[in-house]
């Protein structure tokens, strides 16, 4: 965060229209981020992200500088997620069972979508990152939360407690939970933690397309990251689970959301 944000918030709440616009510019993509990894799907961390950024700018006065503004931002984000039903992510979420009886399904050698290597590896990313963010939908909410702040974002507990208002004890209790489900989960599926394991992202290409899960023409994650797939097994010895969600670089808010702010709150 800009070492002189707290001045800008103090500007923006004297009245200031483009000390707002500094903000907002400055944490679109965190809460964006945080809603992607919260929600997996686009359209629905969209919508979040457009109604937290209205939520922040429209109560910055009630922002006492009494801790840092980021985890400030944070807790609004997070109070908002934990209560947010996307309609895609409702959809979409399931029990671990359910989930291994996904990730089992539909494995094939060979790929009949497309031979092209281009298309192929952003399929394969477009699986890896669908996959590995799909498998959080399996923990509930709060747990979600905790382990995106600690494991991916890695806050510590007493940073990721003040973000969620509860006790640092039960942050660490919730996060031990969580990991242990998600490593556990990783540990006995997934061909990326576990070399052991025969599920690699190149089979589910066709089975996810066919089960509409995957759009070949509208890819979600690929076409605005690089291949985080490849960055796996550069970590080293990190713990191959964390690896997996670290390894995805942070994606740029679509800026039809920063328009309709300016349209709804900076402008009118």
């Amino acid at each position: 965060m800009n070492k002189n944000l707290n001045k800008i918030v103090e500007k923006a709440n004297s009245g200031d229209r483009e000390s707002l616009e500094m903000i907002v510019t400055e944490i679109k993509d965190l809460v964006y981020n945080l809603s992607l990894k919260m929600l997996l799907f686009p359209e629905d961390a969209k919508d979040a992200t457009q109604d937290i950024l209205i939520k922040i700018v429209t109560h910055l006065s009630t922002f006492k500088q009494q801790s840092q503004f980021k985890t400030w931002v944070y807790r609004v984000a997070t109070n908002y997620l934990l209560n947010f039903k996307g309609k895609k992510t409702i959809e979409f979420a399931m029990p671990f069972d359910d989930y291994a009886k996904l990730i089992d399904s539909g494995q094939s050698d060979i790929v009949n979508y497309t031979t092209n290597l281009g298309e192929l590896s952003l399929l394969e990313e477009e699986v890896k990152v669908s996959c590995t963010q799909g498998l959080l939908l399996c923990l509930k909410p709060e747990d979600r939360l905790v382990y995106i702040l600690s494991e991916i974002l890695e806050f510590n507990s007493i940073e990721g407690s003040e973000i969620l208002k509860i006790s640092p004890s039960s942050f660490r209790k919730k996060l031990s939970r969580s990991r242990e489900k998600i490593r556990n989960f990783m540990s006995d599926k997934c061909g990326l933690a576990n070399p052991k394991n025969p599920c690699r992202c190149n089979k589910k290409i066709d089975y996810l397309i066919d089960q509409n899960i995957i759009d070949p023409n509208f890819l979600r994650f690929a076409e605005f990251t690089n291949r985080s797939i490849d960055l796996v097994n550069q970590i080293g010895e990190l713990e191959k689970s964390i690896a997996v969600y670290r390894s995805v670089p942070k994606l740029q808010t679509p800026e039809a959301i920063m328009k309709t702010i300016k349209e709804t709150i900076l402008i009118e």
